[in-house]
């Protein structure tokens, strides 16, 4: 399924109309009816339920002005209050309001003290909200009435449907400014916002419904849109079956460089997660001085102790030719879980790169060797998988995470295209972002996976999966494993999950996809 921008919809909107011969209130009127369902799915029923409907000047008050209608005849008490202007209405709204005045339905207006008094008298009395305000509209500051009735609507604690996007929520960036409404269920129309999925609109929308509210699939799936989301459909499509006359061999050889003293467990994990995802033989290769604790610690995984002087963490020319000698057989090669920051190693990281040939995907302290040198990740012979959180992201743009949050997709994009490497970025909503522009959303994961270590069995997982399928797609599958993963030891561990418990769980998580 895809994923859109305001602009996007409205561009589609207007499709409908012009290649299609559809009205605009057509679309309005499927949007309200499908909002008044699934408010009352909400509720369990709308029979004899007192629902307080919101709604704005624009196209989604016109939406809340159908739901309302729809409402009523399903048996609800009504109450509606209209923040707009009558002779401003849009032809469609303008239909839906006339029809519900045609009813008998009182549309109040939020003008005088007297009418916020009504508002909050009818709040307190209320089964379940509509919030039908301002939909894809916001931008940037909110009318002091608008945030005023948005304060009221959360003061209310009352299960809220929200239309398309809650009230206050920038729709292309998730971005709140000031408030917004914290929605029980946003049904999203024709299809999902990118504010739907990142930053703190993400938490605002509550559960996150889909309609298509009758536009013609060809608009939805169109080739202009250039973000979709990873589901389950779409990542088993990207994994082809195995042949049963593989052999260790043909299922990949991989190489992880990884470890350094007091962080042996990233190198552990992400050894590990290769070969649970279907890896034929993964190689970790280590500092020589933790060598004995990984070579005691794991069985399936060949554990390679590269020379050190002693100092526990890699660095200098003896180094770099044993882990570039090792990297010449493999299919892929992945470098950085638990490497430290020492110079030495982050100078060997950027040597390595620079040289290998292999497939290769850096994590964390590898990512954070080129802060500073940003020009050599674009000069690399590859292009490589990076897959940062947040603030390693930030890090490396020398930007503040606040400011790269705000707009997350558009510097994902921007540094993919830039610096001519794929981005994996690990957030509430994991990314996955190419130099071309197409972008990933995964559908998967949980707060639950906010621990230490996840992000070592993410990297793993992706580069395991290099050899099983397309190299350049195994970001989606991987990050799609990962979080159903995520999704499965949740379910039995809650918040306590650990990431041994993710790791655990990917070979069921495959298994789903086979």
């Amino acid at each position: 399924m895809n994923v859109s921008f305001a602009e996007d919809m409205r561009r589609i909107d207007a499709q409908v109309v012009q290649d299609y011969g559809l009205p605009a209130v057509a679309l309005m009127e499927n949007a309200g009816r499908r909002t008044a369902e699934e408010a009352a799915a909400m509720i369990g029923s709308a029979a004899d339920k007192a629902f307080v409907v919101f709604a704005g000047g624009g196209n989604n008050g016109g939406d809340a002005f159908a739901a309302a209608r729809h409402l009523v005849n399903m048996g609800a008490r009504v109450k509606l209050f209209f923040m707009g202007e009558e002779e401003r209405l849009g032809e469609a709204a303008r239909a839906m309001y006339d029809a519900l005045r045609a009813m008998g339905v009182e549309i109040r207006p939020l003008v005088s003290d007297r009418d916020w008094d009504r508002l909050r008298v009818s709040l307190r009395f209320a089964d379940a909200i509509v919030d039908g305000i301002l939909g894809t509209g916001t931008h940037g500051a909110l009318r002091a009435p608008v945030l005023r009735l948005i304060e009221e609507i959360n003061a209310a604690a009352k299960p809220v449907m929200a239309i398309d996007v809650p009230s206050g929520v920038e729709a292309d960036t998730g971005r709140i400014t000031a408030a917004a409404v914290r929605a029980t269920r946003t049904l999203a129309l024709g299809l999902p916002k990118v504010g739907h999925l990142l930053g703190a609109g993400a938490n605002a929308a509550g559960e996150l419904l889909v309609d298509d509210i009758g536009i013609p699939h060809a608009l939805l799936e169109g080739e202009a849109l250039r973000q979709s989301l990873i589901t389950r459909e779409a990542a088993a499509k990207l994994l082809p079956p195995r042949a049963r006359d593989v052999h260790k061999g043909s299922c990949g050889r991989i190489l992880v460089l990884a470890g350094s003293l007091g962080m042996t467990g990233a190198a552990a994990l992400a050894a590990e997660a290769a070969l649970r995802i279907g890896a034929g033989l993964v190689t970790l290769a280590v500092p020589e001085r933790i060598y004995p604790v990984l070579a005691a610690k794991l069985t399936e995984a060949m554990v390679v102790p590269i020379p050190d002087e002693g100092a526990g963490y890699f660095g200098g020319i003896q180094a770099l030719e044993a882990a570039l000698a090792l990297a010449q057989n493999m299919d892929a090669v992945l470098v950085g879980p638990g490497l430290g920051r020492k110079p030495e190693t982050s100078e060997f990281v950027r040597l390595f790169a620079a040289d290998v040939k292999a497939p290769l995907v850096m994590d964390a302290d590898a990512i954070a060797a080129f802060i500073g040198h940003l020009d050599a990740l674009r000069d690399l012979p590859q292009v490589p998988i990076l897959t940062p959180h947040l603030g390693e992201f930030a890090a490396l743009l020398g930007k503040d995470a606040e400011e790269v949050a705000a707009d997350l997709l558009h510097e994902a994009r921007e540094a993919a295209r830039a610096h001519q490497a794929v981005f994996v970025v690990k957030s509430a909503c994991t990314i996955v972002v190419y130099p071309d522009g197409d972008a990933f959303f995964t559908t998967c994961g949980n707060a639950g996976m906010a621990t230490a270590g996840a992000g070592d069995v993410l990297a793993g997982t992706v580069v395991g999966l290099m050899r099983q399928m397309e190299s350049g797609m195994t970001p989606i599958v991987g990050v799609y494993a990962h979080g159903r993963a995520g999704d499965l030891a949740y379910e039995r561990s809650g918040n306590g999950l650990l990431a041994g418990d993710i790791l655990a769980l990917l070979p069921e998580a495959l298994k789903e996809l086979g």
